[in-house]
């Protein structure tokens, strides 16, 4: 079974970058559907971004335009671009992945259907 580890996070002023990352053990990688979740210190998790076996990618309408999800098959990583963030973005970021069907990974995302989760990195925006 696949394992996730996160890195990338920190601290950052309002208006800053970020970039995660997820790398992934396992050699069949490129067959997962990944994802990445949130949860902050009130509310629920909730999905920020996922990306299918095909590269086709889904974002939470909250970060459309700010973030972008992407992968690096040879690299066994996932890689999350966070531009223009704001102190809402704080969070808790977890990596997400499961072999699905790429018909599969929207409804999975939307669900938060996935098998194997990472341990998270922690983002503070202020």
């Amino acid at each position: 079974q696949v394992q996730l580890v996160e890195s990338g996070g920190g601290s950052v002023q309002a208006g800053g970058s970020l970039r995660l990352s997820c790398v992934a053990s396992g050699n069949t990688y490129s067959a997962y559907c990944m994802a990445w979740f949130r949860q902050g210190p009130v509310g629920e998790r909730e999905g920020v971004a996922a990306i299918d076996s095909d590269g086709s990618t889904t974002y939470a309408e909250s970060v459309k335009g700010r973030f972008t999800i992407s992968r690096d098959n040879t690299k066994n990583t996932l890689y999350l671009q966070m531009d223009g963030l704001t102190p809402e973005d704080t969070a808790m970021y977890y990596c997400a992945a499961d072999v699905l069907l790429t018909t599969e990974c929207d409804r999975n995302f939307l669900q938060q259907g996935f098998g194997t989760w990472g341990q998270g990195t922690q983002v503070t925006v202020s």
